[in-house]
C-alpha cells in the first residue's frame, strides 16, 4: 500500500493496542515516516505474509499482483489467512488471484481504491470491495473510519469490484479528456482559463475543479526531477484494462480511446525530451501541442527556468 493508507492503519492498530503493521517495500528506506509510528519493517512479501493474518497490498500492475501473491502462497500455510489486494487489475485478474489463494487454503478480497494520495493520506479513499463474506467482514473494521471514508460492497465476486474500479476510471479519464480539450479551447479562443476554472468549480463541484487544477498549476507536467501525482504509465494501463473488457463486452468507449491516444503521444513526447515525468492528466500536453501550442504552459516553463 502507499504510505499514507500504511500510516491510517497502523495508527488505528495503536489506538486499539493491536500487534503493529508489518511491512515492506521495494525500497524500504520509503517507509521511515511508518517505522516512527512503530510499524515494523522486514525485507520480503514472504516475510510479511508468514507473520500476518491479513495481508494487504497495492502495487502498480497485474504482472507485479502475480509476483506478490506468488510470494504470499510459497511464505508457507496461510490457511484461514486473508489477502487483500488494493490495486486496479483487469478482472480476470483477480478471479486468477483468487483462485490461487483458494487453492492454498487462503481467501482473497478484491478492495481497488478510489483516492489520489491526499485522500489516502487524510483516510478518506472509497474501497470497492468483493469476496467471501468471512473475509470481508474480518477485514471491514480497517477500511471505513481508517483508511477510508466510504466502502462500496460487491458480494462475493471478485471481477465485480475491478469493474467498478475501471467504470469509474473511464470517468476519471475522460473527464480528464474533455476539461483538457476546454481548456485549449479557452486558451484558443481568448476566453482564457481562469474563468473557465471558475465556472468549472461552480457549475460542477471541486472534484472537477480539481481536475481543472492538473493543468492550470501545471502538474499535468511535473519539474524535471519531480514525481507526478498519478503517473501517465498507471493510467494508460488503466485505459487499456477498460477497452480491453469493453471489447469483450461487445462496446465501446470513444472517448477513452481518444485519451488514451493522447496519452500515449504524451508519454513519447517526454521521453523525446529526455524522459520528464508525465501525469495522467498529460493528454492536456498533447492537446495543446494538436492546437499548435507548446506541449508546456507559460507557468511550467517558468517554474523550470527557476530550477
Amino acid at each position: 500500500m502507499g504510505i499514507g493508507m500504511s500510516k491510517n492503519l497502523q495508527k488505528y492498530l495503536t489506538s486499539t493496542s493491536a500487534p503493529a503493521l508489518i511491512y515492506t517495500n521495494r525500497t524500504l528506506s520509503r517507509g521511515e515516516s511508518l517505522k516512527e509510528l512503530g510499524a515494523i519493517p522486514v525485507e520480503t512479501v514472504k516475510e510479511v505474509a508468514s507473520k500476518s493474518e491479513i495481508i494487504f497490498s497495492c502495487v502498480s500492475n497485474d504482472a507485479v499482483l502475480q509476483e506478490t501473491a506468488n510470494e504470499v502462497i510459497a511464505s508457507g500455510d496461510i490457511k484461514g489467512k486473508i489477502y487483500v489486494d488494493c490495486s486496479t487489475v483487469h478482472p480476470d485478474t483477480s478471479v486468477k488471484i483468487a483462485e490461487q489463494i483458494s487453492a492454498a487454503g487462503g481467501e482473497f478480497v478484491a478492495g481497488p481504491v478510489f483516492g489520489a494520495s491526499p485522500m489516502a493520506e487524510a483516510g478518506k479513499l472509497i474501497f470497492v470491495v468483493a469476496g467471501p463474506e468471512t473475509a470481508t467482514t474480518r477485514v471491514a473494521p480497517y477500511l471505513k473510519d481508517v483508511m477510508g471514508r466510504s466502502v462500496i460492497s460487491m458480494g462475493t465476486v471478485v471481477s465485480q469490484s475491478s469493474l467498478l474500479k475501471i467504470a469509474g476510471n473511464i470517468c476519471v479519464v475522460s473527464f480528464m479528456e474533455v476539461i483538457s480539450e476546454a481548456h485549449v479551447f479557452a486558451e484558443k479562443t481568448g476566453l482564457g482559463s481562469t474563468v473557465l476554472e471558475t465556472m468549472i468549480g461552480d457549475m460542477f463541484g471541486p472534484v472537477l475543479e480539481s481536475y481543472s487544477k492538473r493543468l492550470t498549476t501545471g502538474a499535468y507536467a511535473p519539474e524535471p526531477n519531480g514525481k507526478a501525482g498519478f503517473d501517465v504509465a498507471l493510467a494508460m494501463k488503466d485505459a487499456r484494462h477498460a477497452l480491453n473488457c469493453a471489447k469483450t463486452a461487445g462496446t465501446r468507449l470513444e472517448v477513452s480511446e481518444i485519451a488514451l491516444k493522447n496519452m500515449e503521444a504524451a508519454s513519447k513526447y517526454g521521453e523525446e525530451i529526455g524522459g520528464r515525468p508525465l501525469d495522467s492528466s498529460s493528454m492536456y500536453g498533447t492537446i495543446r501541442r494538436g492546437a499548435g501550442l507548446d506541449f508546456y504552459t507559460d507557468l511550467c516553463k517558468e517554474r523550470d527556468a527557476k530550477k
